[in-house]
C-alpha cells in the first residue's frame, strides 16, 4: 500500500494502491504516520500511484463501521494527520488527479501543497450521509478561511487546480510537484527544521517572537555563514 523510498535530501512516500485510487486503510494510516515521522531527510514527498492523489477513506472499511469504531477510526486517521503536521521534516503534498474527502485532509496536513493542471480537489462526505473526521474541518478554515471551507465542505462541490490555488487551497500549479520537494530539500536543514516548526505554532504573538528569536540564535550559534 506504502512504498517508501529514500533519497539523500528527500524521503518519496507513494501511496500505492492506484486500483482504488489509493484509498487509506487503517493500517495504511499507520505506515504514512511511520514513514513520516521516521524519516531522516529534511523533506519528505507524498504522492499517489496511478492517477489521483488519494479517494480517502477506504468505503470498504467505513461501511463497516458503527459508532465507537467509526470513532476509533477518526481517532486513528488524527493521528496520522497530527504526526504530519508536526513532523520536523518539511512534508510536500504532490497531487496529482483526484483528491477526495481524507486525501484532501491528507494534503492539508502537509506543511506544502502543490498539485498538476489535472488534479482536483472535492470533500463528497456529506453525499454520503458522513464527512471527513481526520482533523480536515479545522484545516480546511486555516487553509482556505472560512467562506470558502463551508462552500466547499458543505456543497461537496469539485474544483479544479487553477481554483485550489486562487482558493489557497495549494500554493502552486506545477507540471512536476516533486521538483518543489526538491527545491525545498536544497536549502540548510537546520533551518528548515526550524522555520516548519515556527510556521505551525499556535501561539500568542509575544510566544511566537520568543520562539521566532531562539530560533534564529540558534541558528547562528552553528555559523552557518561559515559551513
Amino acid at each position: 500500500m506504502l512504498r517508501v523510498t529514500d533519497g539523500d535530501a528527500v524521503r518519496v512516500a507513494t501511496l500505492d494502491r492506484p486500483t482504488v485510487r489509493n484509498a487509506l486503510t487503517p493500517d495504511a494510516l499507520d505506515d504514512l504516520r511511520d514513514a513520516v515521522t521516521d524519516a531522516d531527510q529534511p523533506v519528505v514527498y507524498v504522492h499517489g500511484a496511478g492517477d489521483a492523489f488519494c479517494a480517502g477513506a477506504d468505503l470498504d472499511v467505513v461501511r463497516g463501521l458503527d459508532g465507537p469504531r467509526g470513532e476509533a477510526f477518526a481517532r486513528r486517521g488524527q493521528r496520522t494527520m497530527n504526526a504530519i503536521e508536526d513532523s520536523d521534516s518539511v512534508v510536500v503534498a504532490g497531487v496529482d488527479g483526484a483528491a477526495r474527502g481524507g486525501g484532501v485532509e491528507l494534503a492539508l496536513a502537509c506543511d506544502v501543497r502543490v498539485c498538476t493542471p489535472d488534479a482536483t480537489f472535492a470533500e463528497p462526505g456529506v453525499s454520503l450521509g458522513v464527512f471527513g473526521a481526520w482533523g480536515g474541518t479545522r484545516r480546511l478554515s486555516e487553509a482556505v478561511g472560512a467562506t470558502h471551507a463551508a462552500d466547499l465542505s458543505l456543497s461537496g462541490r469539485t474544483i479544479d487546480a487553477e481554483t485550489a490555488r486562487d482558493v489557497g487551497l495549494v500554493s502552486r500549479v506545477a507540471a512536476d510537484p516533486r521538483e518543489v520537494a526538491e527545491e525545498i530539500a536544497a536549502n540548510d536543514p537546520a533551518a528548515l527544521r526550524e522555520l516548519t516548526g515556527l510556521l505551525s505554532m499556535d501561539a500568542s504573538r509575544e510566544e511566537s517572537d520568543r520562539a521566532e528569536a531562539d530560533a534564529f540564535a540558534r541558528l547562528l550559534a552553528d555559523d552557518p555563514f561559515e559551513n
